[in-house]
């Protein structure tokens, strides 16, 4: 049986000095879960490996379930495969504008996808200058004064939706694609 490529990304780890996981420790317990050619980009947790194709929410529970064994905390792990994440690259609606500064643009991962009629009672127009739009399981966002200044952050995403979220910048973003490409 061929083996996928899967992205990992984790909420939460190594801010502001919370959740530290040193890269290589965590490549060593995704080895030790039996997953393949491991590879972490950057300290926010965002691992690429093989495993035999298998669910996405399976594969994050064995994942969280390791961490805590591992690490001693709780860690939220979406898992995407490479096909996702190469979706969630081609579909981002801003990306194809020409006015968005691509510096500004974020992806918020979700463990489920909301409700339709969830979606819709969010005012957008109370959170302008940033944007939103959410397709699926991803979240798209324009953040014109930065992330770090929007109301449109995880938390908010949890608290309405009632799912997991993580955010990744549109830099990271591409990087993981090219990475899992690299992989296959």
């Amino acid at each position: 049986m061929k083996n996928e490529t899967y992205i990992a990304i984790l909420r939460g780890i190594n801010v502001s000095g919370q959740k530290m996981i040193k890269m290589p420790l965590l490549k060593k317990m995704f080895e030790d879960l039996g997953f393949s050619d491991v590879q972490t980009y950057i300290q926010s947790g965002n691992v690429i490996f093989h495993h035999a194709k298998t669910d996405d929410q399976d594969l994050g529970k064995l994942i969280h379930e390791g961490i805590l064994k591992t690490f001693g905390f709780e860690v939220p792990v979406i898992v995407l495969s490479k096909a996702e994440m190469g979706k969630v690259l081609i579909e981002n609606p801003f990306a194809k504008d020409p006015e968005k500064d691509v510096g500004k643009l974020h992806v918020t991962f979700l463990s489920q996808s909301p409700a339709q009629d969830v979606i819709v009672k969010i005012e957008a127009a109370k959170y302008l200058p940033d944007e939103f739009i959410v397709k699926e399981k991803s979240i798209y966002l324009f953040c014109p004064t930065g992330y770090g200044q929007t109301k449109l952050h995880n938390n908010f995403f949890e608290s309405k939706f009632k799912a997991t979220a993580t955010t990744r910048n549109w830099k990271t973003v591409n990087e993981l694609v090219r990475l899992a490409e690299e992989m296959s």
